[in-house]
Formats: structure tokens, sequence, C-alpha cells
């Protein structure tokens, strides 16, 4: 009986072997997660000129040209400016400017030229023009000098 069981057993194991495996499929799965982003990449600086009054300092005067960042996004975030806070303005220049930051884009989400937060649902591409005047009340002027402001576009 021992020899029989033997016997049967190494035939069973040479039936087995001389049959190919037997293939099982098997699913593998990804998953993946976008978050809402946003990326922004300054093309140009802006260049600010004054009026003929002497009473506005502007990208908009003649001469005055839009600084100019790309904007790449997922959607789901929103596009906003700063008010102006770091400005170096000549010495000679003591009277209160208002300064008033603007911006437009064009691409895949079209704003008309806006101080105010707009949604950005879609994904896509803009470029976006940045504005910036410079303005004084009353009977005060520009005085002769160097003026800098630095306007800050969010994207979040």
């Amino acid at each position: 009986m021992t020899l029989f069981r033997a016997a049967f057993g190494a035939a069973l194991l040479v039936a087995c072997l001389d049959h190919a495996a037997m293939a099982a499929p098997q699913n593998v799965i990804f998953n993946g997660t976008v978050t809402a982003t946003c990326t922004l990449v300054v093309a140009t600086n802006g260049t600010m000129t004054v009026s003929p009054d002497l009473q506005s300092l502007s990208s908009h005067n003649s001469g005055g040209s839009a600084g100019t960042v790309t904007l790449t996004t997922t959607g789901g975030v929103s596009l906003s400016v700063d008010p102006v806070t770091l400005t170096t303005v000549p010495a000679a220049d003591s009277t209160a400017i208002t300064w008033t930051p603007t911006y437009s884009a064009s691409g895949a989400h079209p704003i008309a030229e806006t101080a105010s937060s707009t949604a950005l649902t879609v994904p896509g591409a803009d470029l976006v023009s940045v504005h910036l005047a410079g303005t004084k009340g009353g009977s005060n002027r520009f005085a002769n000098g160097n003026y800098q402001a630095t306007v800050t576009l969010r994207c979040e």
C-alpha cells in the first residue's frame, strides 16, 4: 500500500508538472489627486509715466506699460492684487500718493481690467497684465526723481 501511495503521488506530481500553470489575471489600481494650484511667473515689469498735469504717475499714461505675468492653474482658485505697501519716492515728494493696482487677463480666463478678486474655476493658462496708477490730489504734483512701487499679484 505504501508503494501504491508513493507511485500515485509521483504520477500526480508528473501530471501537475506536465500542465502549464494556470494564469490568474489581477487588476492594479492607480489613484491620483490634483489639488487646486496656480503658478505665476513674471514675464516683464511695468513702467509708469507722468501725466502732463503731473498729478498721475501710471502705466496707463502715454509711454507707460503694464507688467505681464503668465498664469497657469488647475482652476478652483482666485486671482487678486494686494494694496501697494512697498514704495520708493524721491525726498522732494512729501505729499500723499494714492496707489491703485489693477489687472486684466487674456487666455483661458478673459478678465476685464479690475482691482477686485476674480474666481478662476476651470484649468487653463493666461497672460495677466498688471497696471499701477499713483495719483495726487488737490494742487499736489509729482516731484522730480525716481519712483518705484511693488504690486503683489495673488493666485490662491
